[in-house]
């Protein structure tokens, strides 16, 4: 008999041993080869921007709101932490033999296939800023053209970066639109909009769903996303009336790209200059180093850190018909959160 319990307990420590592990879900050995030396989460709000067009506030607001979550969530740094390590994990086997010693197959792409992602657009009617039937169906045909690289501008992208475009192979769907008329006319950045407690309107199912809340959110702000990690119930993307889909009463910045850019923030992307000075990175190998954000609708070559700036790329703060790629680095690093044991795992499962 006491061979018998004395069997169960070592079946139950293994048990949990691979319960521990699964965090990752990749082998222990794996995860020491990963270097995290240089990963962060918080960042300095005053080394946000170069240039006079701060003065009118940040574009996206998604790295400040980050900030204000890490204050508020003890748990949140050591999510991120999990979740950074492994896609690095992920990223850095891609390509190498499954069996170095043995031979044959190679680890794939961190996902593969095409990631078909459905979408609730989240409106909060405000009379002064409609938004309209032809304002969502525009957007769902920008972010498609963006993620699949038939942005008709890419070809204007220069020679230097021509063989980094990636095309991303995400679809999304409109899944449901929900609309709800408000007297509020400046949400903020408190995620109040995703709360029907506050006024808002509740999240549907984030681990399976894009959500996409629409309102007006007052003080020049763009929009703002929530990365992987944070809290479910406020899970999705926030875009201003007026910058949401082909709307002219967003001008330059009314060619529905705010959404790709903070889309691009869901799916695990930094800004590209890595919201610091030339030696804080956006973790990713093919996009130059930069100490601050482009505006306007740059010249080639930008230099900035001695290289020249990607500027056209979708994480920059150009003006919407100026940023028309992803580079193949930032292509790996949104698919490998799909892969197993990823934080958007569930979208493809």
């Amino acid at each position: 008999m006491r061979k018998i319990i004395l069997s169960f307990a070592i079946l139950a420590l293994a048990i949990v041993a691979c319960q521990d592990n699964s965090e990752e879900n990749v082998p222990t050995q794996e995860l020491a080869k990963v270097d995290m030396s240089d990963f962060y989460v918080y960042t300095d709000d005053d080394l946000s921007s170069r240039g006079t067009e701060n003065s009118a506030g940040d574009k996206c607001y998604s790295m400040k709101v980050l900030n204000e979550q890490l204050k508020n969530n003890p748990g949140l740094e050591k999510r991120m932490y999990n979740i950074e390590k492994h896609s690095r994990t992920v990223i850095s086997f891609k390509g190498k033999p499954t069996n170095p010693g043995g031979g044959g197959g190679t680890t794939p792409t961190p996902y593969t296939g095409t990631i078909t992602i459905p979408v609730i657009v989240n409106i909060l009617e405000d009379s002064a800023h409609p938004v309209t039937t032809a304002h969502i169906n525009s957007q769902i045909a920008i972010l498609n053209a963006d993620f699949n690289n038939n942005n008709s501008n890419t070809s204007s992208v220069p020679a230097e970066f021509a063989s980094l475009v990636a095309n991303a192979n995400i679809t999304f769907t409109l899944a449901g639109v929900n609309r709800k008329t408000s007297t509020k006319t400046t949400w903020g950045t408190n995620d109040a909009m995703k709360y029907a407690s506050q006024g808002g309107i509740d999240a549907t199912d984030p681990t399976n769903y894009l959500n996409l809340w629409v309102c007006e959110i007052g003080g020049g702000i763009l929009g703002y996303a929530q990365f992987p990690g944070g809290t479910i119930a406020t899970d999705g993307v926030v875009i201003g009336s007026d910058y949401f889909g082909e709307n002219a009463a967003g001008d330059v910045y009314g060619h529905g790209r705010t959404a790709t850019h903070e889309i691009g923030h869901w799916l695990n992307l930094r800004h590209i200059w890595g919201d610091g000075r030339c030696k804080q990175d956006d973790f990713v190998a093919d996009t130059p180093s930069s100490d601050g954000p482009n505006y306007g609708c740059p010249s080639y070559p930008t230099v900035n850190c001695q290289s020249a700036d990607m500027t056209m790329n979708y994480m920059d703060y150009v003006y919407d018909d100026c940023m028309y790629m992803f580079s193949l680095g930032q292509n790996d690093r949104m698919r490998a959160i799909f892969a197993t044991g990823g934080a958007r795992e569930s979208f493809v499962q």
